[in-house]
Protein backbone atom coordinates (compact mmCIF):
# COMPACT_ATOMS: atom_id res chain seq x y z
CA UNK A 1 0.00 0.00 0.00
CA UNK A 2 0.99 3.54 0.09
CA UNK A 3 2.92 5.56 2.71
CA UNK A 4 -0.05 6.99 3.87
CA UNK A 5 -0.95 3.93 5.06
CA UNK A 6 1.92 2.61 6.57
CA UNK A 7 1.74 5.96 8.45
CA UNK A 8 -1.76 5.24 9.15
CA UNK A 9 -0.89 1.87 10.57
CA UNK A 10 2.04 2.84 12.61
CA UNK A 11 -0.48 5.52 14.75
CA UNK A 12 -3.05 2.90 15.08
CA UNK A 13 -0.58 0.44 16.45
CA UNK A 14 1.21 2.82 18.43
CA UNK A 15 -1.82 4.28 20.46
CA UNK A 16 -2.27 1.48 22.29
CA UNK A 17 1.09 1.06 23.52
CA UNK A 18 1.24 2.67 27.28
CA UNK A 19 5.07 2.75 27.66
CA UNK A 20 8.08 3.15 25.86
CA UNK A 21 9.45 -0.69 26.23
CA UNK A 22 6.11 -2.01 24.06
CA UNK A 23 8.30 -0.22 20.85
CA UNK A 24 9.12 -4.25 19.81
CA UNK A 25 5.02 -5.29 19.96
CA UNK A 26 4.34 -1.97 18.43
CA UNK A 27 7.17 -2.58 15.25
CA UNK A 28 5.70 -5.96 15.19
CA UNK A 29 2.05 -5.10 14.70
CA UNK A 30 3.02 -2.12 11.81
CA UNK A 31 5.18 -4.36 9.69
CA UNK A 32 1.46 -7.13 10.24
CA UNK A 33 -0.88 -4.80 8.94
CA UNK A 34 1.58 -3.22 6.91
CA UNK A 35 2.16 -6.54 5.51
CA UNK A 36 -1.88 -7.65 5.10
CA UNK A 37 -2.74 -3.96 3.61
CA UNK A 38 -0.25 -4.93 0.87
CA UNK A 39 -1.46 -8.40 0.02
CA UNK A 40 -4.89 -7.47 0.08
CA UNK A 41 -4.12 -4.92 -2.90
CA UNK A 42 -2.31 -7.32 -4.34
CA UNK A 43 -4.98 -9.78 -4.40
CA UNK A 44 -7.86 -7.55 -5.43
CA UNK A 45 -6.08 -7.41 -8.65
CA UNK A 46 -6.44 -10.96 -9.36
CA UNK A 47 -10.62 -9.90 -9.41
CA UNK A 48 -13.10 -8.63 -12.01
CA UNK A 49 -16.08 -6.75 -10.79
CA UNK A 50 -18.90 -4.44 -11.83
CA UNK A 51 -19.06 -1.18 -11.34
CA UNK A 52 -22.28 0.09 -11.26
CA UNK A 53 -23.31 4.38 -11.13
CA UNK A 54 -25.87 6.52 -10.55
CA UNK A 55 -25.58 9.97 -11.11
CA UNK A 56 -28.40 12.39 -8.86
CA UNK A 57 -29.65 15.60 -9.62
CA UNK A 58 -31.98 17.71 -7.14
CA UNK A 59 -32.88 14.09 -5.80
CA UNK A 60 -33.77 12.77 -9.41
CA UNK A 61 -31.52 9.99 -11.10
CA UNK A 62 -30.56 11.47 -14.86
CA UNK A 63 -27.94 8.70 -15.70
CA UNK A 64 -27.17 5.00 -15.06
CA UNK A 65 -24.03 2.86 -15.93
CA UNK A 66 -21.93 -0.40 -15.46
CA UNK A 67 -18.49 -1.13 -16.48
CA UNK A 68 -16.83 -4.29 -16.15
CA UNK A 69 -13.59 -3.55 -14.10
CA UNK A 70 -9.87 -5.52 -13.84
CA UNK A 71 -6.73 -4.51 -13.01
CA UNK A 72 -4.41 -4.16 -16.10
CA UNK A 73 -0.34 -5.05 -16.58
CA UNK A 74 0.42 -1.61 -16.00
CA UNK A 75 -1.67 -2.13 -12.42
CA UNK A 76 -4.08 0.46 -13.08
CA UNK A 77 -7.96 -0.25 -13.45
CA UNK A 78 -9.36 -0.53 -16.65
CA UNK A 79 -13.22 -0.41 -17.07
CA UNK A 80 -15.28 -1.66 -19.83
CA UNK A 81 -18.92 -0.08 -20.92
CA UNK A 82 -21.53 -2.78 -20.50
CA UNK A 83 -24.90 -2.55 -22.34
CA UNK A 84 -26.10 0.43 -24.54
CA UNK A 85 -26.18 4.24 -23.24
CA UNK A 86 -29.01 5.62 -24.12
CA UNK A 87 -29.74 8.37 -26.56
CA UNK A 88 -30.78 11.43 -26.07
CA UNK A 89 -34.58 11.86 -26.65
CA UNK A 90 -35.65 14.30 -29.57
CA UNK A 91 -38.37 16.71 -29.52
CA UNK A 92 -40.52 18.28 -32.17
CA UNK A 93 -39.34 22.01 -32.95
CA UNK A 94 -43.00 22.21 -34.31
CA UNK A 95 -42.79 25.54 -36.92
CA UNK A 96 -40.35 28.17 -37.54
CA UNK A 97 -41.07 30.02 -33.91
CA UNK A 98 -40.84 26.93 -32.47
CA UNK A 99 -37.21 25.73 -33.82
CA UNK A 100 -36.37 29.70 -32.54
CA UNK A 101 -37.43 28.52 -28.78
CA UNK A 102 -36.25 24.89 -29.13
CA UNK A 103 -32.40 26.65 -30.22
CA UNK A 104 -32.42 29.17 -26.79
CA UNK A 105 -33.41 26.19 -24.99
CA UNK A 106 -30.99 24.72 -26.13
CA UNK A 107 -28.32 27.14 -25.84
CA UNK A 108 -29.88 27.98 -22.22
CA UNK A 109 -29.20 23.87 -21.92
CA UNK A 110 -25.39 23.76 -22.66
CA UNK A 111 -24.80 26.37 -21.04
CA UNK A 112 -25.77 25.15 -17.39
CA UNK A 113 -24.23 21.70 -18.75
CA UNK A 114 -20.86 23.34 -19.07
CA UNK A 115 -21.09 25.25 -15.95
CA UNK A 116 -22.07 22.05 -14.55
CA UNK A 117 -18.89 20.05 -16.38
CA UNK A 118 -16.71 22.97 -15.22
CA UNK A 119 -17.52 22.43 -11.42
CA UNK A 120 -17.29 18.94 -11.43
CA UNK A 121 -14.13 19.25 -13.18
CA UNK A 122 -12.99 21.19 -10.18
CA UNK A 123 -14.75 18.86 -7.12
CA UNK A 124 -12.64 15.62 -9.60
CA UNK A 125 -9.38 17.31 -8.96
CA UNK A 126 -10.12 18.14 -5.12
CA UNK A 127 -11.19 14.35 -4.50
CA UNK A 128 -7.65 13.57 -6.12
CA UNK A 129 -6.28 15.37 -3.16
CA UNK A 130 -7.49 13.23 -0.83
CA UNK A 131 -7.32 9.82 -2.49
CA UNK A 132 -5.13 8.15 -1.68
CA UNK A 133 -3.96 10.33 1.33
CA UNK A 134 -0.69 11.83 1.53
CA UNK A 135 1.74 11.13 4.58
CA UNK A 136 3.23 14.47 4.60
CA UNK A 137 -0.21 16.13 4.71
CA UNK A 138 -1.01 13.60 7.53
CA UNK A 139 2.15 14.64 9.43
CA UNK A 140 2.07 17.73 8.86
CA UNK A 141 -1.21 17.95 10.71
CA UNK A 142 -0.11 15.84 13.42
CA UNK A 143 2.62 18.46 13.93
CA UNK A 144 -0.17 21.33 14.53
CA UNK A 145 -2.10 19.12 16.82
CA UNK A 146 -4.52 18.15 14.58
CA UNK A 147 -4.76 14.45 14.30
CA UNK A 148 -6.50 12.36 16.89
CA UNK A 149 -6.64 8.56 16.99
CA UNK A 150 -9.51 6.87 18.58
CA UNK A 151 -9.02 2.97 19.14
CA UNK A 152 -11.23 0.62 20.51
CA UNK A 153 -9.32 -2.72 21.62
CA UNK A 154 -12.47 -4.33 22.32
CA UNK A 155 -14.10 -4.31 18.73
CA UNK A 156 -10.16 -4.41 17.53
CA UNK A 157 -10.65 -1.04 15.25
CA UNK A 158 -9.34 2.24 15.40
CA UNK A 159 -10.36 5.89 13.88
CA UNK A 160 -7.76 8.13 12.49
CA UNK A 161 -9.52 11.97 12.32
CA UNK A 162 -7.94 14.65 10.66
CA UNK A 163 -8.95 18.02 10.80
CA UNK A 164 -7.09 20.89 8.62
CA UNK A 165 -5.70 18.26 6.45
CA UNK A 166 -5.89 20.13 2.97
CA UNK A 167 -8.02 23.03 3.54
CA UNK A 168 -8.93 24.91 6.81
CA UNK A 169 -12.28 23.37 8.36
CA UNK A 170 -11.83 20.20 6.13
CA UNK A 171 -11.86 17.18 7.87
CA UNK A 172 -10.46 13.27 6.75
CA UNK A 173 -11.75 10.35 9.11
CA UNK A 174 -9.99 6.74 8.34
CA UNK A 175 -11.31 3.77 9.65
CA UNK A 176 -9.34 0.45 10.22
CA UNK A 177 -10.53 -2.92 11.54
CA UNK A 178 -7.21 -3.51 13.34
CA UNK A 179 -8.40 -7.36 13.96
CA UNK A 180 -8.85 -8.10 10.33
CA UNK A 181 -5.59 -5.50 9.47
CA UNK A 182 -7.87 -3.87 7.14
CA UNK A 183 -9.63 -0.82 5.89
CA UNK A 184 -13.05 -0.27 7.03
CA UNK A 185 -14.20 3.17 6.48
CA UNK A 186 -12.90 6.73 4.57
CA UNK A 187 -14.86 9.87 4.85
CA UNK A 188 -13.75 13.14 3.99
CA UNK A 189 -15.84 16.50 3.86
CA UNK A 190 -14.20 19.18 2.33
CA UNK A 191 -15.43 22.69 -0.51
CA UNK A 192 -14.38 23.65 -3.64
CA UNK A 193 -13.75 27.31 -2.72
CA UNK A 194 -16.13 28.92 -0.15
CA UNK A 195 -16.86 26.30 3.11
CA UNK A 196 -20.40 26.99 3.09
CA UNK A 197 -21.44 27.32 0.17
CA UNK A 198 -19.00 24.64 -1.89
CA UNK A 199 -19.65 21.67 0.65
CA UNK A 200 -18.30 18.20 -0.83
CA UNK A 201 -18.51 15.25 1.11
CA UNK A 202 -16.54 11.36 -0.09
CA UNK A 203 -17.55 8.37 2.01
CA UNK A 204 -15.99 5.02 1.30
CA UNK A 205 -17.36 1.90 2.93
CA UNK A 206 -15.53 -1.14 2.40
CA UNK A 207 -16.68 -5.15 2.84
CA UNK A 208 -14.79 -8.11 2.74
CA UNK A 209 -15.33 -11.15 0.25
CA UNK A 210 -15.94 -14.89 1.26
CA UNK A 211 -11.57 -15.25 1.21
CA UNK A 212 -11.28 -12.32 3.65
CA UNK A 213 -10.13 -9.92 0.77
CA UNK A 214 -11.43 -6.53 1.82
CA UNK A 215 -12.69 -4.24 -1.05
CA UNK A 216 -14.65 -0.75 -1.61
CA UNK A 217 -18.13 -1.61 -1.90
CA UNK A 218 -19.85 1.84 -2.03
CA UNK A 219 -18.47 5.30 -2.40
CA UNK A 220 -20.59 7.77 -2.76
CA UNK A 221 -19.61 11.64 -3.45
CA UNK A 222 -22.09 14.23 -2.52
CA UNK A 223 -21.97 17.96 -4.25
CA UNK A 224 -24.13 20.15 -2.52
CA UNK A 225 -23.97 23.17 -4.33
CA UNK A 226 -25.22 21.85 -7.89
CA UNK A 227 -27.36 19.44 -5.26
CA UNK A 228 -25.66 16.34 -7.32
CA UNK A 229 -25.03 13.23 -6.03
CA UNK A 230 -22.46 10.02 -7.80
CA UNK A 231 -23.07 6.77 -5.99
CA UNK A 232 -20.56 4.09 -6.97
CA UNK A 233 -21.34 0.28 -5.86
CA UNK A 234 -18.85 -2.43 -6.47
CA UNK A 235 -20.30 -6.04 -6.71
CA UNK A 236 -20.05 -9.50 -8.57
CA UNK A 237 -16.26 -9.97 -7.74
CA UNK A 238 -15.17 -13.12 -9.77
CA UNK A 239 -11.45 -14.27 -9.73
CA UNK A 240 -9.90 -14.05 -12.74
CA UNK A 241 -9.19 -17.43 -14.80
CA UNK A 242 -5.44 -18.45 -14.18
Amino acid sequence: MTAAFTLIALMAASSGAPQAGDAAATGQKVAALKEALAANQAALKGYTWTESTEISLKGEVKKKEQKLCRYGADGKVQKTPLGDQPAPKAEDAGGRGGRRGARLKEHVVEKKVGEIKDYMGKVAALVQEYVPPDKDKIQAAQGAGNVSMKPDPSAGTALLAVKDYLKPGDSLAIGLNMAAKALSSYDVASYVEDPKDDQVTLSVTFDRLPDGVTYPRQTVLDVKAKQIKVVTTNSGYAKNAQ
